[in-house]
């Protein structure tokens, strides 16, 4: 299979190291819109470097993976589409729910495949506490606890280019939320704090955010995120039934002191960021999506899950700014109502 990768930073970068070896990947074509970081990544791995995302569809590839700018996906998914080349993007298609609409209206169109990049779908401890709400060992499930916390802010000049907390970083509690318990959102409350470093408030972004959200059910969830977490990275699920309890993320690297006299002591290695955390989960979720793109597997995470997830997202934008609670209806209805197309069901 020759498989041709678009955008080699961070998560690009992992990216290309786990398709070089990847046993069904005969080549990897790799670009970037850093010539010289392409090229690093190209003689690291052995792949053949490209001068732009025109040679890599020109180049007879079989799939392509977008890991570039956020604000390339939209096109670049389109692009596949077009092609009939099936994509692997990044989180997210866009950064607004037009654009995100008319990128899945053109997959839709061309009968391809997309699959979007929410790894969590693929960590063991998401899974296995997917598997307790399905089968009935929790009970009734009545409360959900989410949360994201990074060891520390991103750059400033990232900030106005990330789409703010909640669509850059909630955004994958929000689709674990749906993903674990099978229900869907159907309010939010969202507040936001810009009181840590400026650059935040510079950006119109928060440093700290919290969201109460109504499930169909009536299941009652937080979800709450921080880009200033000076203990490690911390993410968890913590899901409440009447029968049973369970904690996603809770393991020996765990950033967390407990202040109980008898209670685990700091960890001497807590997880660093989002790569050390997920390695495994990135690894899966291209691993299947190579299995998809050979027709042996259903896709696992298609579009319109992203779109599901960013309506959420958008709903906390609108609460945080007008300090009230919003369906997530309002979201849906607003943007068919002014793009004039049905949206993803």
């Amino acid at each position: 299979m020759r498989i041709g990768l678009i955008g080699t930073g961070r998560i690009g970068s992992f990216h290309a190291g786990v398709l070089a070896r990847h046993p069904q990947v005969d080549t990897l074509v790799v670009t970037d819109t850093d010539r010289a970081r392409a090229e690093r990544v190209a003689d690291r791995l052995g792949a053949r470097r490209m001068d732009g995302a025109d040679e890599v569809f020109g180049a007879g590839v079989d799939a392509v993976v977008i890991a570039s700018a956020t604000s390339s996906h939209a096109e670049l998914i389109k692009r596949a589409a077009r092609a009939g080349l099936p994509a692997f993007c990044e989180k997210p298609i866009a950064l607004g729910l037009p654009a995100t609409l008319s990128a899945l209206r053109e997959v839709e169109r061309a009968g391809s495949v997309l699959q979007m990049g929410f790894m969590r779908r693929f960590d063991a401890g998401y899974a296995a506490a997917r598997e307790a709400v399905r089968s009935g060992t929790l009970g009734r499930l009545h409360t959900v606890r989410a949360m994201t916390m990074d060891p520390a802010p991103p750059p400033a000049a990232y900030l106005p280019l990330s789409g703010g907390l909640y669509r850059d970083c909630l955004v994958h509690d929000f689709d674990m939320l749906r993903w674990v318990t099978g229900r869907e959102v159907t309010e939010v409350y969202a507040v936001g704090s810009d009181a840590g470093p400026g650059m935040f408030r510079a950006a119109g972004d928060v440093d700290t955010a919290a969201v109460l959200l109504t499930l169909d059910d009536g299941t009652l969830a937080t979800a709450t995120a921080t880009r200033c977490n000076g203990a490690g990275y911390d993410v968890r699920m913590e899901l409440a039934g009447e029968a049973g309890q369970i904690t996603v993320g809770l393991d020996d690297r765990t950033p967390v002191t407990s202040a109980e006299p008898q209670g685990p002591a700091a960890p001497p290695n807590p997880w660093p960021g989002f790569l050390e955390r997920f390695a495994p989960a990135y690894e899966a979720e291209l691993d299947a999506f190579v299995t998809l793109v050979r027709g042996e597997l259903p896709n696992p995470c298609d579009g319109r899950e992203a779109w599901h997830a960013l309506l959420i997202a958008e709903a906390c934008e609108v609460s945080r700014r007008e300090r009230r609670p919003v369906g997530i209806v309002e979201m849906s209805d607003g943007t068919a109502d002014r793009s004039g197309m049905d949206v993803p069901g």
